[in-house]
Order: C-alpha cells, then structure tokens, then sequence
C-alpha cells in the first residue's frame, strides 16, 4: 500500500514552527513496512487542502493529514476531507458527550465551537484521544473511481498537530488499521543503538563487512535485517537494526543476534546505550552500578549538564547537585581554584574536585572553556577544559569544538559526560588502564589528555 502524509498549518509554511510531526510518521510507516511515496504542507486554506488531498489520493491508497482539527474558524480538515470524500459533516453524540464532560470535569464552561471538533464526515470512524486534548483523530474510508472506472478503496487518516497527541493516537489506532488494510501480516521490529564518539564514515567503515555479510544473505534470501545511520547532532550517531519476520518473536531474536554482531564491531567505548536512552541517562546508571554519586561545577555551560541530568528519572538517587561557577570571583573563592587563567586544565580540574568536596560527592566534572565569540585567556573560541575528579584521581581534556555559542556548550556537556561514561565503565569492568577509552569517548573532531 502507498501512503502520502499531509501537514496542514500556515504556520508550517511561515516557519514559525517545525515540521517534526511528519518525519515521525514517515519514519513509523516504514518500520510497519508501508510505502511512504510524499510528504506535502500547505496552509489553513480550504481549497488548497482539497486540492492537495485530491492529488494525494489519486496517487496513493492512504493518506495521514496531520494539524488543523481544532475547535477554531482556521481549523478546517474536517471540512476539506468531507470534500474530498463527497459527503456531509455529521455531529458524532459521543465524541460531543466526551468533549462536554471533559470540560465539565475541570469545573470550565465549554465554548459552543468545541462542539466542532464532534463534527465527523459521513462514513467516518472518530479516534477518541485519551490525553487531556479534546482533538479526536479520523479514520476515513471512501471509494474513487479507477482508471478502469471500478471503485478503487481509499482512506484518508486525520490526527491532531500536538505531537504527543499525534503519535497516541498514530500508535494506538491508525498504523493497526492501516496494516490491516494494507494486508502487512509479517512482524518489522526495530532497534537503535546509541553511539559517541565516531563520525558517520568512521562507524560505516567499521561496519562495512559487516553490511556486505548482511547485504550478500539479502540477496540469497536470508536475511530480514537491515541497518541505517541515523545523525542526531549533538546527540552522536544512531545505528538502527530493523528486523522484518513473520511472528514479533522471531523479528526480536533477529535484532538480538544482529545488536550482538554490531556491539562486537564497535566494541563498549562507542555504544553508550539503545533506543530512547540518553548520555546522562547511561551515566546516572552507572553511577548506580558504583554506589557514587556525582557533583558538577559548570563555567560556560551555565547549568546545561546539571539540567540535562535532572531531566532523568531518579537522578536524586546518584547526583548531589552543581556549582555554576560563572564569574572567576566564584571559581576561586567556592570552588578553591587558584589563581591564573580559568580557561585552562588546572583550573578544571581544580573545578572539578572543588565541586565533589563541597557537594560532599564521589565524583566530581567540570567545565569551563570559551564559548565564544571572543578569546579568552589567549584561548579562542570553541575552547574547552573538562576535568574529572573520579575518587582522588584527577585528569582533565582540552576540546577543541565547533559552532556557536550553543553549540560549543551542547557539546562540552555530551564530551564531558561520554568521559565520565568510560571512565565509569571502565572502573566497573576493572580496566587498569582507561586513557585509551577515554580518548575514544571524545569527539571525532580531537582532544588531548592533560
């Protein structure tokens, strides 16, 4: 089956907000084994939504229209799609009731417009949203001519624009139906691992014989196993296994036995996690692991670390807490820094230990560096000192990192803690001898030991 995604919002169009909704659809499409031919947006324009549906459904079986369900005059989806169908818009009772008791349960007036989002065409099936939104998706099956002029089966989706909406109501109810209606019966199951510290071409390299293998058992009718590369910026390089099988449990034992062959290649010091897990994430836990817990002292990155670690779940259990020790004046006289350049390895490892013993912590990280865009202390721009104090042993790294000012901090806090990631695993794993891990767990673009 061939499916096209449609976003509707002028918005879109102004660039007042991203278009993330779309990506995540068509990434979901593919990993339930559907063909994603089109990705279109057009604004909150009647025609022009009736005239993009139009062409979508002569070239496709399915359509996903994303945004433009909402309860004001702008929100118009419904109303094109009954176009494009040919029918009426039909007050759904119990998408009404719904609406009216959510609003009634939060002691609020409901607005008379609301009831237009209980509007549904004709033949149309409403997607009750059990999050707090009162937008309900559409399933929208018709019938079209063919060339031949025998009714050819269409349907057309609608899902709200608010992404946590969007992708409930996208998991939940239209991906099922829409492989059952597309007649998928074989288990696609997908897997990302987590990767720091290697550019895109480096991890292809290392992982080329292994896709050649792959590739060759393909061809002969062997293989469901397919891997990607996935850049994520700041976030390092995500390697995705996707499993295609007839039953879930074989597509699992599928990318159990690939995830194996790949984590072999790239060895503990690259993969840091899989899926949904973070740097900060893999870091709380191996503090757990130790029994240690961390403190952070943070010049240019200005709580960035501190804020990207209490994001985690349970981050109280392992972090103590953090000094932003911005000004010089506070460097010195919180954190016991001595005196000279504060953009500098002694000064970060001065940093470091002086935020573990003043927070009372096992382990101490630090940053301070020149974010930019003028020197500092003779350093230039892109400049960074992280230190280390992991139980009494002290070391630091100088970076040297690329963009501006947002990005050189994104990316001292993500080096700083893939240091402490394999300094951790290490200590964990009982390696005498960390520095080479260290090194590999720094950025492609180079570092230096201090």
């Amino acid at each position: 089956m061939r499916c096209e995604v449609v976003a509707v919002g002028t918005e879109l169009l102004l660039g007042q907000i991203v278009d993330t909704n779309s990506s995540w659809i068509g990434e979901q499409l593919a990993l339930v084994g559907i063909d994603s031919l089109r990705q279109t947006k057009v604004g909150d324009n009647m025609d022009r939504i009736v005239a993009v549906l139009t062409e979508a459904v002569e070239r496709a079986e399915a359509v996903i229209v994303c945004g433009g369900l909402g309860p004001t005059q702008d929100d118009i989806t419904r109303d094109a799609i009954a176009r494009v169908m040919g029918v009426e818009l039909d007050l759904d009772d119990a998408v009404a009731a719904r609406i009216e008791a959510m609003f009634g349960g939060r002691g609020r007036r409901m607005p008379m417009n609301n009831l237009r989002q209980a509007e549904v065409p004709v033949g149309a099936t409403a997607i009750a949203d059990p999050q707090p939104g009162t937008a309900p998706g559409l399933i929208c099956p018709f019938t079209r001519p063919g060339p031949d002029g025998e009714p050819v089966a269409k349907v057309i989706y609608a899902v709200p624009g608010v992404p946590y909406e969007m992708k409930e109501i996208m998991t939940r109810a239209i991906l099922p139906d829409l492989s059952a209606r597309a007649g998928v019966t074989a288990a696609i199951r997908s897997r990302t691992l987590r990767t720091w510290g290697e550019s895109e071409s480096g991890l292809a390299e290392r992982l080329a014989d292994r896709m050649d293998t792959i590739d060759r058992a393909a061809a002969a009718g062997r293989s469901g196993v397919t891997i990607a590369f996935l850049a994520s910026g700041i976030e390092g390089l995500k390697v995705r296994l996707t499993a295609k099988a007839p039953t879930a449990e074989e597509a699992e034992a599928l990318l159990a036995e690939e995830e194996a062959e790949v984590r072999a290649v790239l060895g503990p010091d690259l993969v840091f996690g899989i899926d949904d897990e973070t740097m900060e994430s893999a870091v709380l836990g191996l503090l757990g692991r130790a029994g240690l817990t961390l403190a952070l002292a943070e010049s240019l990155t200005g709580g960035l670390a501190a804020s990207r670690v209490t994001d985690v779940p349970g981050a109280s259990r392992s972090f103590r807490g953090a000094v932003v020790s911005y000004a010089s004046e506070v460097k010195h006289d919180l954190l016991d820094v001595p005196d000279g350049p504060v953009v500098s390895a002694a000064a970060a490892e001065a940093m470091a230990s002086g935020a573990r013993r003043t927070l009372g912590a096992d382990v101490g990280l630090a940053f301070t560096g020149v974010a930019g865009p003028d020197p500092q202390d003779g350093e230039a721009p892109g400049t960074v000192f992280v230190g280390l104090d992991l139980a009494g042993e002290v070391t630091s790294v100088r970076l040297q990192l690329p963009g501006d000012r947002l990005r050189v901090r994104q990316f001292s806090v993500i080096s700083g803690l893939g240091l402490l990631r394999t300094r951790l695993a290490a200590r964990l794993d009982g390696e005498a001898d960390a520095g080479d891990l260290q090194a590999r767990s720094m950025p492609a673009w180079g570092s230096t030991e201090t």
